[in-house]
């Protein structure tokens, strides 16, 4: 077996991997990066920006959230079951985590939010110039990252994939791979860091530690690769789980894959109701893909029904959308009848209808007939008198359902990957099943981001591009110091 020597593991070249590398590197650290793909970033290559606060961008635009308040709103929304030590290391190191990135090379156009009243802080990255590619997506900053890596002098192993960890005497002290060949290779170490973006792409892992079932009841963004790898190594030395939830994005409709035409109509905060018949939320939750994914999922057959007429239809050709998708900026579609929603009915779609009667559209969706016709009664009047006095929704997303065609769409729960499954520390070290430091195991980004107890933190936007940047800096800081206090 071949045999390579260093200080540091890095087990995947993702957001997170890469910026433990290039911490453990500049602390003066030998690392190899054992990546199975063919190129580094991963899911960070699609991403828009990391969260922060208190940053240099922050304070040039006048946008004063602290870090205690940053602090206080994760932890309230939580309910403090998360480590409060671990979500104050973070939010604390993120400002940092910004000059560190521009230091490199990395710019960022803006700071954002998701939706109106939800905090400034995600720090939208610039595109390369002369790039092709819209603000905002992250592959410029993961090949500045790949790049100062590989300046640091960081031995990057792609299609190389890592087997399993090596413990010895209760240390870590090696990691088996494959290269590139299918040559299998000891990398003999004194710290391995798991940064393998969770199992997005496991539907198995799912199913079992989460619940959902892919193409039935969750329709995910699968990230290619996300297949769980770092969670059992760590695990099959010693890693305690932690609880394990899906990151949920907006709902889908399993038809339309095209994002632009889905949002059209079906992510607006038109009329929703359930099999039953009945409404379930209000609609203006749309702009909050966790928040309206939760009060979906828990519905009969994990699903519910988007409900508009041809008047509603009318006005978003002429006028645009109500709520855009990503509650930053809006448009018109105008080539609505030949796309998108229509196009999908010309194909019999099963989860988008149209009918010229409610009790036709119930017939199509087996939603219950004398329960959706009052409901769309009672709706009606509130649209009438700008009041609704069940769930409150503003009086401006208040449109009735009178005018035949009516139009409806399955909505289910759409998800991007997996969140949690290694219990670590504030220092991002591991820890066993009785809270006690694995000595040279650590792990940061996805895999160990269980920071959000049973709901993901969409109020703080970029949080978890945030999360894997910053756990990865603090896993590569101390990981760099625990091979100085081995001795080299």
């Amino acid at each position: 077996m071949k045999q390579l020597e260093t200080d540091v593991v890095v087990i995947a070249g993702g957001t997170a991997g890469l910026a433990t590398a290039i911490a453990a590197a500049e602390g003066g650290a030998r690392v190899i990066i054992f990546e199975k793909a063919s190129t580094t970033g991963g899911a960070g290559n699609m991403a828009f920006g990391p969260f922060a606060v208190e940053s240099r961008l922050q304070r040039l635009k006048q946008i004063d959230i602290t870090r205690e308040e940053a602090f206080k709103i994760h932890m309230d929304y939580t309910h403090w079951r998360v480590d409060a030590l671990l979500v104050k290391a973070f939010i604390d190191k993120s400002a940092g985590t910004i000059d560190w990135l521009e230091h490199m090379g990395v710019e960022f156009y803006d700071v954002s939010c998701h939706n109106p009243g939800f905090p400034f802080t995600w720090h939208i990255i610039k595109a390369a110039a002369g790039s092709t590619e819209q603000p905002g997506l992250g592959s410029n900053m993961i090949k500045i990252m790949t790049d100062r890596a590989k300046q640091l002098g960081v031995k990057l192993l792609l299609r190389s994939p890592a087997q399993r960890i090596i413990k010895e005497d209760g240390r870590i002290a090696g990691v088996i791979a494959e290269d590139d060949v299918g040559e299998e290779l000891r990398a003999n170490t004194k710290c391995a860091i798991v940064a393998t973006g969770g199992f997005g792409d496991n539907p198995a892992m799912v199913k079992k530690y989460i619940g959902y079932e892919y193409e039935r009841d969750l329709f995910a963004t699968r990230i290619p690769g996300l297949t769980g790898d770092g969670l059992r190594m760590a695990w099959e030395v010693g890693a305690a789980p932690t609880e394990m939830i899906m990151h949920l994005t907006p709902l889908r409709v399993p038809e339309l894959d095209d994002f632009a035409l889905e949002s059209f109509s079906f992510r607006q905060p038109n009329l929703i109701v359930n099999m039953v018949g009945e409404r379930f939320m209000n609609e203006e939750i749309m702009g909050n893909p966790t928040f309206v994914a939760n009060a979906v999922s828990i519905q009969k057959k994990n699903c519910g029904f988007i409900i508009f007429d041809e008047t509603t239809r009318r006005h978003y050709e002429e006028k645009g959308l109500d709520i855009p998708p990503d509650g930053v900026a809006t448009f018109a579609n105008p080539d609505f009848k030949e796309t998108g929603p229509m196009q999908a009915l010309d194909r019999r779609s099963e989860n988008i209808f149209a009918a010229n009667s409610l009790k036709e559209l119930s017939e199509k969706t087996g939603i219950n007939y004398g329960n959706l016709k009052n409901t769309i009664a009672v709706y009606n009047r509130a649209c009438d008198t700008g009041r609704d006095d069940l769930f409150h929704k503003k009086a401006k997303y208040l449109r009735p359902i009178r005018e035949p065609r009516f139009y409806a769409g399955r909505l289910f729960p759409g998800a991007i990957g997996s969140l949690g499954g290694i219990k670590i520390n504030h220092r991002t070290e591991v820890l066993n099943k009785k809270d006690e430091i694995i000595p040279g195991l650590y792990a940061a980004g996805t895999d160990a981001n269980a920071l959000y107890g049973d709901s993901y933190a969409f109020i703080l936007p970029g949080n978890t591009l945030g999360f894997a940047l910053n756990s990865g800096r603090i896993a590569g800081e101390n990981a760099a110091e625990y091979v100085k206090s081995l001795g080299q």
